[in-house]
C-alpha cells in the first residue's frame, strides 16, 4: 500500500516516521542523532528514511521539516546555524534523485503551525498564530486556512521581530529580537548576567545548572532572580504577541516549546503586558490562547500535513 514519510531535521536529532494517507499514527518511527563520525548528515537521513519504510509498502512522497532559513519553493536549505556545512544545500533535489518521488520541504516552525492546525490544538481555527519558545523562538501563521510563507518561503520568522531597540543581542547577531528576550536561552543569559553582580541574592549562584528548566524550578521555589527572569520574558512575549495580533488578527494563539511549559511563571506578566500593549479590546474578544497539543511530534506531523496538502 501507499505510504508517506515525514522527517523532522533538528540540530541534535533527526526523526522520521512512515504514515498511511489520512492517518496520524505512524507505522514505523525512529530517532537518531544528527551527527555521526561514520557518515554525513545527508547519508544519515537517507538510511533513516529507508529504515522506516515497512516491507511491501510503496513510498509515495516525503515531507521534511527543517530549521530555516530555507526556500520551500526551490527545496534549498539556505543555511542553518546547527548544520554549517549545509549552506545552500539542495536537500529536495538530492532526495528526489535517490527515491524518484515527490519531496516537499518546509520551515520547522511553519510546519509545526500547520500540524497544530490540521491535527492539534488549532483544529477548527482558520486564523492561527503559533509560537515555539525553547532554545530560540520560531513562528508560524495560518491565515484564512493558508500557511503564510511569503514570496520565497522566508516569512513568519516571528522570533526575529525587533521588540526592544538596542536590546540584548540575538543568536542571529541582531539586537532586541523576541528570541533574545523571551527564549530559554534569553532567560538563562539574563540570569548569568545578573549573577555577575555579587550583591544579587539567588539560590542559582550555587546551582549546578542554570538552564531555563533549572531556573523554572528555582522560580517555583520562590527564588527572586528566577522569578524576575520569567517575568521579564513574559513581559516581552506579551509585547510581541500584541504586535502579532495587530498584524494577523488570529482567533487562536498556540504556544509550544519547552519554555511554554512554564506558562504559570510567564502568565501574569504576559497577560499584563498584552493588555497594556494591545491597540484595542476587539483583538482579544473571543481569542483563545493555549498551549500546543502535539509536543515533540509537531514537526513530524507538520511535515505529514505538508505532504497531504501537496499531493
Amino acid at each position: 500500500m501507499t505510504i508517506y514519510i515525514a522527517v523532522d531535521l533538528g540540530g541534535t536529532h533527526i526523526r522520521a516516521a512512515s504514515f498511511r494517507p489520512t492517518e496520524t499514527e505512524p507505522l514505523k518511527h525512529q530517532k537518531i542523532k544528527t551527527r555521526s563520525k561514520d557518515e554525513g548528515i545527508f547519508e544519515r537521513i537517507l538510511h533513516l528514511i529507508e529504515d522506516v519504510i515497512p516491507e511491501n509498502e510503496t513510498l509515495a512522497a516525503i515531507g521534511i521539516a527543517a530549521p530555516g532559513p530555507l526556500n520551500p519553493r526551490t527545496g534549498v536549505i539556505l543555511n542553518t546555524p546547527n548544520i554549517p556545512a549545509w549552506e545552500n544545500f539542495p536537500v529536495v533535489e538530492k532526495l528526489n534523485a535517490h527515491f524518484n518521488i515527490p519531496v516537499f520541504l518546509g520551515n520547522d516552525a511553519n510546519l509545526a503551525a500547520l500540524g497544530e492546525w490540521r491535527y492539534g490544538a488549532g483544529q477548527g481555527h482558520d486564523h492561527l498564530l503559533y509560537l515555539t519558545i525553547s532554545t530560540g523562538v520560531g513562528g508560524g501563521v495560518i491565515s484564512d486556512g493558508h500557511l503564510l510563507e511569503g514570496r520565497d518561503g522566508l516569512g513568519a520568522e516571528l522570533g526575529h521581530v525587533t521588540i526592544l531597540a538596542d536590546g540584548p543581542t540575538c543568536g542571529c547577531g541582531h539586537k532586541g529580537h523576541l528570541e533574545a528576550l523571551s527564549s530559554g536561552t534569553a532567560i538563562a543569559k539574563y540570569v548569568r548576567e545578573k549573577l555577575k553582580d555579587e550583591k544579587t541574592v539567588s539560590s542559582l549562584r550555587s546551582s549546578a545548572s542554570r538552564s531555563a528548566k533549572a531556573i523554572a524550578k528555582a522560580a517555583r521555589a520562590g527564588d527572586p532572580l528566577a522569578l524576575s527572569a520569567y517575568q521579564r520574558a513574559g513581559k516581552y512575549l506579551g509585547i510581541g504577541i500584541a504586535s502579532f495580533l495587530h498584524i494577523f488578527n488570529p482567533s487562536i494563539v498556540i504556544l509550544g516549546g519547552g519554555v511554554s511549559q512554564s506558562e504559570d511563571l510567564l502568565y501574569e506578566s504576559f497577560r499584563e503586558s498584552l493588555q497594556k500593549e494591545i491597540f484595542g479590546p476587539a483583538y482579544l474578544e473571543n481569542l483563545s490562547i493555549t498551549t500546543a497539543a502535539l509536543g515533540d511530534d509537531a514537526g513530524l506531523l507538520g511535515a505529514l500535513a505538508l505532504v497531504e496538502q501537496k499531493i
